[in-house]
């Protein structure tokens, strides 16, 4: 509760900040906070194995937030992926005539929302908590008013997240007609006990539709490839990392707290789902010359590699934290590279790297580690991810969607080294430009995270 305080409470400093015209302290103040609120994050984790996510360390209001090691590792991801997409902002947003305090401020209730989304002990705060992140996303799609494609990515967001959020709505209020409590201990009791009504399936099957929409998994996949090339490249790198995390995580806590029990149907249509996210992603991917919608595409088959945790039995939290973390670096350092590349230019073709191994071999460099961690190529931490998701649904054996992954793997090589073998194999058509500084510590940053995942996977591990 003091991390979701201390969080709320820095972005209302950001913006007393701009009443006082110290815009040049607010970067700085921003990543210094939430470096504090990281250790105080960090601290909180009790160095135990919580294998039951009801088991609480601590709640707090009457449960409506509780603190455990689940909510408290991926609070931390939350807090690291905060800090660099905030480091990239003064350089990306100083064309914009609007005030950077703005930006920043509305990443950090956008990160407060995130938290409340994998910290929730009750229904009402974890629909706060992904609607405060929804209309963070909403705002930010939307923040380049000049431009067309910015307002059409922020209303086609807006109309159908708001459709999404209706639904998500209307299945909490059938769940809290079948058991009567919005608490989630209070149902996971309902459920357990047989006491839960006929109606708690259909409000379950709304909150998956509403959710599935929010990580972007086929056949609710539709916004994504629009909205994410139509928005501003750091709110592109927002959705794709922190706000895609933050839904899994929230969905993966949800079905496992309200003890779901429901017919094999339900798990079989969601492993229908992972395996056409899977593959619309990545075909779909191999088309693209514009290099955001690739990695929108690639984003909808993570989803449907993310969505093989909900097997029977279900996959550890601790691996999809670790993918998840595993994912979300190498994107933060794949659209720092982007960034650097194309700057706020609205053109991210493909083109535009050609040659960048030769123009600028650092960010080639990173880009290219990013790409092959997607890819699943050792000794990046996304082959030891999926490694670790695959071993544990052929424990559950589940071996068709264990195949349907692997082959996918091997297809999302395609567009990977498409854009790599570009910045390596063809000629620069474009001038030699300095990048910033804290694009280029972003990057390397973000991938050194990364390959040290892979090399120490028990530093998060051992956790959950």
């Amino acid at each position: 509760m003091t991390t979701l305080i201390a969080i709320a409470g820095l972005g209302i400093i950001c913006l007393i900040a701009e009443i006082f015209n110290l815009r040049k302290a607010i970067v700085p103040v921003t990543i210094i906070g939430l470096l504090a609120i990281l250790c105080l994050n960090v601290v909180n984790i009790p160095g135990v194995h919580v294998a039951n996510l009801n088991m609480e360390q601590r709640s707090f209001y009457n449960n409506m937030i509780i603190q455990n090691n689940y909510g408290t590792l991926f609070s931390s991801l939350f807090i690291v992926l905060t800090i660099f997409l905030v480091a990239l902002s003064p350089d990306f947003h100083k064309e914009h005539k609007a005030k950077l305090s703005d930006f920043i401020s509305i990443k950090l209730f956008l990160l407060a929302g995130a938290v409340a989304m994998v910290s929730f002990g009750n229904m009402a705060m974890f629909f706060l908590g992904i609607e405060i992140l929804s209309i963070s996303l909403y705002v930010l799609a939307a923040s380049e008013p000049k431009n067309v494609s910015s307002n059409e990515a922020g209303m086609k967001y807006f109309l159908m997240g708001s459709f999404a959020s209706g639904l998500i709505l209307f299945g909490i209020a059938l769940i809290y007609g079948a058991t009567g409590a919005f608490d989630i201990a209070a149902i996971y009791e309902a459920v357990s006990t047989g006491v839960a009504k006929g109606w708690f399936f259909p409000g379950v099957v709304l909150l998956t539709i509403g959710l599935l929409f929010k990580i972007a998994a086929v056949p609710f996949h539709f916004w994504a490839p629009d909205v994410y090339e139509g928005s501003p490249a750091l709110t592109t790198a927002t959705m794709s990392t922190l706000a895609k995390v933050a839904a899994m995580a929230a969905f993966y806590k949800l079905m496992r707290g309200i003890n779901l029990e429901v017919p094999g149907t339900y798990v079989t249509v969601l492993i229908i789902v992972s395996a056409l996210s899977m593959f619309v992603g990545n075909l779909t991917a191999l088309k693209q010359n514009n290099v955001k919608r690739m990695l929108a595409f690639s984003g909808i088959s993570h989803a449907g590699f993310m969505l093989m945790v909900f097997l029977n039995p279900p996959v550890t939290a601790g691996t999809l934290f670790y993918y998840a973390a595993a994912y979300t670096l190498a994107g933060i350092a794949a659209f720092a590279v982007v960034i650097s590349v194309c700057g706020d230019k609205r053109n991210e073709e493909s083109f535009k790297f050609n040659g960048l191994g030769k123009t600028n071999p650092l960010m080639a460099a990173v880009l290219t580690c990013a790409l092959l961690s997607m890819a699943g190529i050792p000794i990046f931490s996304g082959f030891f991810a999926k490694f670790f998701l695959f071993n544990q649904a052929l424990k559950a054996g589940q071996v068709a969607i264990v195949i349907i992954a692997v082959v996918n793997s091997i297809i999302s090589v395609g567009y990977y080294f498409k854009l790599i073998l570009a910045m390596y194999t063809k000629e620069s058509t474009e001038e030699k430009q300095v990048v910033p500084f804290a694009y280029t510590a972003v990057a390397v940053v973000a991938i050194l995270l990364n390959i040290l995942l892979g090399i120490f996977p028990d530093m998060v591990l051992g956790y959950l």
